[in-house]
């Protein structure tokens, strides 16, 4: 069977209703959790589960690195909580993820912003004294999201997650590119959830203002973290799109946030296939919700996103993409740079 969530709920409310969840035996027989939250919301947090989870112990997790996931993971053990709850955004979530497999127990993702597919993805992010990376955990055993929160959280984090699942589509081209190329196994079912989840958002008209659409914005955000964890990696929604943004990220930290990056990571990958129908459909949602889609839109410059491409493969080892399928030289990713920012700047 598919290690998928028990359940998944995307509600207002969802934080102070925790305990309804909770009842489900399957999660903690004896009711003993312990509560992650950002240091930013801890208050709010703890005043909203109040209600639901009477006095249970609530840990702030101060950032998303391995040492505070690593205390989070010590403390859980010596309190021997049988799960814990992860709320907050995708770097509160990740810690939490990552604490929770160093415990040995289960763990429960409540999204308070949508800012990338890592609400339920195998996989946690996280900061170290090598810089950063990603690291392989299980998925959480149930998914909530509190609509409420995700109403409150900065538009620019909320927007990110359009980037973010946008970006299945050029990851499934590059996986589709690696089967071919050089018989990389592929997962239909991987794909086909991936590339839902990305056609569900591509196209809406509405915004982010919207409870509509934020409820499909976060189930595709789920369901893109589900075709990882059929996939076995990240395959289905990380290709040459994610590698760029890693490399902006090492070369030039702090640029933007990772949906965002990856926003014009898909863009500019698909500048590269000669694809402009997809080209438009992306640059046309990127705009449409306030996103980025030019490298100066962030501050890079052509020659700074020039060597962010190039030393994209090596973010990557082993992974084959377009950019690795081009095999361009620094000459002639600045010319395919620059055609992009005229191309895109109209």
């Amino acid at each position: 069977m598919l290690p998928t969530p028990l359940t998944v709920e995307v509600r207002r409310g969802a934080v102070a209703q925790l305990g309804s969840l909770l009842a489900d035996s399957r999660i903690a027989t004896s009711g003993r959790v312990a509560v992650a939250v950002g240091v930013n919301l801890g208050d709010r947090v703890a005043q909203a589960i109040a209600p639901s989870l009477g006095e249970a112990q609530v840990f702030r997790v101060p950032e998303a690195t391995v040492d505070a996931a690593v205390s989070l993971g010590a403390e859980l053990r010596k309190g021997a909580y049988e799960a814990v709850i992860g709320i907050g955004g995708g770097k509160t979530i990740d810690a939490t993820k990552y604490a929770a497999s160093l415990a040995g127990i289960p763990m429960v993702a409540v999204a308070t912003n949508l800012s990338h597919d890592g609400i339920c993805s195998p996989v946690a992010s996280l900061v170290h004294d090598g810089g950063k990376g990603s690291f392989g955990v299980p998925m959480p055993l149930a998914i909530m999201v509190d609509l409420d929160f995700v109403h409150d959280a900065p538009p620019a984090l909320v927007r990110a997650g359009i980037g973010d699942v946008l970006s299945n589509l050029s990851a499934i081209e590059d996986w589709q590119l690696g089967n071919a190329e050089r018989g990389e196994p592929i997962d239909g079912l991987a794909v086909a959830m991936a590339r839902t989840a990305a056609e569900a958002v591509l196209q809406r008209p509405d915004s982010i203002e919207s409870d509509a659409f934020l409820t499909v914005l976060a189930e595709s955000l789920i369901l893109s973290g589900i075709s990882m964890v059929i996939a076995g990696s990240s395959r289905p929604a990380s290709g040459g799109d994610h590698e760029i943004l890693h490399a902006v990220d090492q070369l030039f930290p702090g640029t933007s946030n990772h949906g965002e990056l990856a926003g014009i990571g898909t863009a500019f990958c698909f500048f590269l296939r000669q694809d402009r129908t997809r080209l438009d459909q992306v640059v046309g949602c990127l705009r449409r919700h306030g996103l980025p889609v030019a490298p100066g839109d962030v501050g890079l410059t052509v020659d700074q996103f020039t060597a962010a491409v190039a030393l994209a493969p090596s973010t990557r080892p082993g992974r084959y993409t377009i950019l690795e399928h081009l095999r361009l030289s620094e000459s002639e990713i600045r010319a395919k740079v620059e055609d992009y920012v005229r191309a895109v700047g109209r």
